[in-house]
């Protein structure tokens, strides 16, 4: 643990349980580094992550956003493209796109694809795979609803996942977001992991939650929202 750290770490009790509010105003309080850090939550879940029907999966939009806007890419023909031009999209193509990527070239953060072009994407689906960019109906970039989907991945939707571990590991925001915003956040998260339990998940769901900032120590906050 270094010098930074170890200062930081005395104002967090690894025994004590914080409410939101009180966990977001240590955030700021612990979020010493040199640049503006990104708070993230974890949530550890109390399901079997090795059955295929326990998965937690699935995305939220985070009422302040994440601190940062992400370039957003479309896939898409016809009267599509236009409709994720005019939500914004930073990049949008078809067979032009696909050879761009296949070339190595990603100028964008997150891909949005119609589903008639998804059969496109194989050629380039051992590219887009191991950097987590290939679109999925489960993270909700596979879609007809283009403009929407744009919209929201701009203002600050984000995709949650379990682990190989049953943890959910999810960014909510800045260090420099007022705490209140970042309150907001957390309980959004909280909110939606919560009514994603599987049906098939038994005995306690959601075994703890902390937060902490990049350089931060983990801080324990209360299941209530």
């Amino acid at each position: 643990m270094g010098k930074r750290l170890k200062e930081v770490a005395v104002l967090v009790s690894k025994n004590k349980v914080y409410t939101i509010l009180e966990a977001a105003t240590l955030l700021k309080e612990t979020a010493k580094a040199k640049f503006d850090e990104t708070i993230e939550v974890h949530i550890k879940l109390g399901i079997d992550p090795k059955q295929s029907d326990q998965i937690v999966r699935g995305t939220v939009s985070l009422p302040h956003g994440i601190g940062k806007t992400r370039r957003v890419a479309v896939l898409a023909k016809g009267e599509k493209q236009k409709e994720a031009e005019a939500a914004g999209a930073d990049v949008v193509g078809s067979d032009d796109l696909i050879e761009d990527i296949s070339k190595g070239k990603f100028e964008f953060d997150v891909l949005v694809a119609a589903p008639d072009v998804m059969k496109d994407l194989s050629k380039v689906a051992k590219i887009l795979g191991p950097k987590g960019l290939m679109p999925n109906p489960k993270s909700g970039t596979v879609t007809f609803e283009i403009g929407t989907t744009v919209t929201e991945l701009k203002k600050g939707r984000v995709e949650y996942k379990n682990d190989s571990f049953g943890i959910i590991h999810v960014p909510v925001g800045k260090a420099s977001f007022e705490k209140e915003k970042l309150v907001d956040n957390i309980k959004a998260l909280i909110e939606v992991v919560v009514k994603a339990k599987p049906s098939s998940s038994k005995g306690q769901y959601i075994k703890s939650i902390s937060v902490a900032s990049t350089m931060g120590p983990g801080i324990f906050v209360e299941q209530k929202i």
